[in-house]
Formats: C-alpha cells, sequence, structure tokens
C-alpha cells in the first residue's frame, strides 16, 4: 500500500457559478421561465454571460469540489479532479481551490468547449433562475486518471453524474480500479433521483459488483434506486448490497448502514436554514474525512451533519467558517 497523500480525492464537475441581480423584465425578456433550471448551449452560455452586469459573484461550485472545499477546511488534505477549460472562467475555478488548500492539477481543456458555469440570475423578489453550460466539465477522460494521485488518498469519492459522459464514466471506473489496487476504498453519491432513474441498473451492478465501497445518498435517492417508498425497506437492500451507505435526512438527521447494522445521529439545529445547497455536498466532507481519519461511525456521521449544519446557514455551497475550529468545539476532531 502506498503512503497516504490525501484525506480525500474527489472526482466531479467542475462548475463556476456566477449569480447577479436582474431588473424586472430581464427573465422575461430572455425568454426564460423564472425558478427554472435551463440547461444551454454554447451560444446561449456565452451570449447571456455577456449580457449579466458587471456586479456579478464568481463562485466555483460543483458537488464534488464543494466536497473537497469541505474537507480541507475541516483540516483535512483535500484534493479534486475534474476538467476546466483554458480560459477566464477555468483561471477563476482554479484560483479557488488553490486559495482554500485543495490539491488540483487537472489538465485544461484547449481549443474545445468553455469551463462550465452556472449563471444564477437573481429577480427582485429573490427568485433564482439557472443557466447551466456544461461545456469542458464532460470532457473528463481515463488521461486526467492518475494512479500515483488515485492510490496516494484514503477515499476517492466520485459523483453519479460523471455517469452521464461516456468518457467520464470510463473514468469513474478507472479511478475506482487505481484505489483497489492500493487497498484504498472507493466511494459515490447518487447525486440525484433524476440520475438513478437514467441508470439505475448500472449504479446497482457498480455496488454490487464492488466497483463501489462506500455509497452516499438522500431518502428520495435511495428510494429510488430500489423503487421504493419504504425508506426502511430500501435501507435493508443497501444494506446487503454495500460495504457502506451513508443516507442523508434533512431536518432529521443522517444514519449510516454497516455490517447490518444502522448507525442514526440527528441533525444539528440551526436558526435559520438560509439555503440548503450544498448541504449533501458538506455531509460528505465531514463523513468522508471521519473515516478517513479513523473516526467511529458514530462520529463520522456527527462531522457531516455539522459541516452540513453550517453551509445551510448561508447563501452558496462552500462553507464560510472554519469547519475544524468548530469541529473542535463539538468535541468531534478527528
Amino acid at each position: 500500500m502506498t503512503q497516504t497523500r490525501f484525506d480525500v480525492l474527489t472526482i466531479g464537475n467542475a462548475i463556476v457559478d456566477i449569480i447577479a441581480p436582474v431588473e424586472p423584465g430581464f427573465i422575461e425578456r430572455e425568454g426564460m421561465q423564472e425558478g427554472i433550471m435551463h440547461l444551454i448551449d454554447t451560444d446561449r452560455a456565452e451570449d447571456l454571460y455577456g449580457k449579466m452586469p458587471l456586479g456579478r459573484e464568481q463562485i466555483s461550485g460543483g458537488s464534488a469540489a464543494n466536497t473537497a472545499a469541505g474537507v480541507a477546511s475541516l483540516g483535512g488534505r483535500a484534493a479534486f479532479v475534474g476538467k476546466v477549460a483554458d480560459d477566464p472562467l477555468g483561471d477563476v475555478f482554479e484560483t479557488d481551490l488553490n486559495e482554500i488548500g485543495v490539491h488540483y492539477n487537472t489538465s485544461r481543456l484547449k481549443n474545445g468547449a468553455l469551463t462550465a458555469r452556472s449563471m444564477i440570475f437573481v429577480s427582485p423578489d429573490g427568485e433564482r433562475t439557472m443557466n447551466t453550460y456544461l461545456g469542458a466539465c464532460h470532457e473528463l477522460t481515463e488521461r486526467d486518471i492518475h494512479a500515483d494521485e488515485i492510490g496516494g488518498a484514503a477515499i476517492t469519492y466520485m459523483e453519479g453524474f460523471l455517469w452521464d459522459p461516456v468518457e467520464a464514466k470510463k473514468a469513474f471506473v478507472l479511478a475506482a480500479h487505481y484505489a483497489h489496487k492500493n487497498e484504498r476504498a472507493a466511494a459515490f453519491t447518487l447525486s440525484d433521483p433524476f440520475c438513478v432513474d437514467r441508470y439505475r441498473a448500472e449504479f446497482l451492478d457498480l455496488i454490487r459488483s464492488k466497483t463501489i465501497d462506500y455509497v452516499f445518498a438522500n431518502v428520495n435517492e435511495i428510494k429510488s434506486l430500489y423503487q421504493t417508498e419504504d425508506l426502511g425497506e430500501a435501507v435493508r437492500e443497501i444494506a446487503k448490497d454495500a460495504e457502506v451507505a451513508a443516507i442523508t435526512m434533512g431536518a432529521e438527521g443522517a444514519m449510516a448502514v454497516f455490517n447490518g447494522e444502522v448507525i442514526s445521529v440527528p441533525a444539528f439545529p440551526v436558526d435559520k436554514v438560509v439555503d440548503a445547497t450544498g448541504a449533501g455536498d458538506l455531509f460528505a466532507s465531514g463523513f468522508l474525512l471521519g473515516l478517513a481519519r479513523g473516526q467511529t461511525m458514530d462520529a463520522a456521521l456527527k462531522t457531516g451533519c455539522l459541516a452540513a449544519s453550517e453551509v445551510i446557514t448561508h447563501i452558496g455551497a462552500r462553507p464560510q467558517l472554519d469547519l475544524e475550529e468548530l469541529s473542535q468545539k463539538h468535541g468531534l476532531a478527528g
């Protein structure tokens, strides 16, 4: 077994969120449906980006990248693999990860698609209308998966969304292979109920074939995986299939299924939920780091729930407080 270089390495879509307020009538004039997420092409992405006011806010995002950011905030050694283009938003994404201490060394895409972005227009009443261009992040290939990086990570964690592009799917499987070759764990999140609906049979095969060791899901995703409305039934099924399953339950907290045992912890109370975006990503940060550092399942669950509780108290899917300090206050530093 190689020496551990990273506690957690994550692989996923590299996206920059661009948020800007717009005047009344803008959404309608641009032919958007307010409050809806629209998938757009390159021409539309460039057109809308050019129409955004100069006061726009640009924040790196993407589910697995958010998880890596959380691991770093918790004091862990984090790495991220994901594709951006050789363009200004690619610079923004790379700089953001470097500044928070996440190792990021994926080669840039040249002469191709632009860096993925989600342009979020905020109406005067606060309604958010998203226009998402996936661009370069769908160009991840096996060439971007490096055996030394994966082999040096205690846990490699991947997005279910990687299962959409064919080449990224191959990269996903190769990463799991490198992890197991080095006696490391491979984990993935189901990402979204619609993602599960598209790839249910393949996701189940990934788990049952032991390509994946640890599975992350929320209640809706795990129910979708096993096509049941009974959470208890879904939990019993995942207990048969996965080495470890972590299931988030929103305000009810989270549970882990391990060796046939179900361990549950409550959510950490917050004064007000401002934005639930990123709660699952940050739960994964705490739980993965807990496992990587040998915490008990109970402690790892609590660390995950604590990280999630911080991110829902503000706008944006990355922590604003020092999560390592926060976990120390709660006696959870591992």
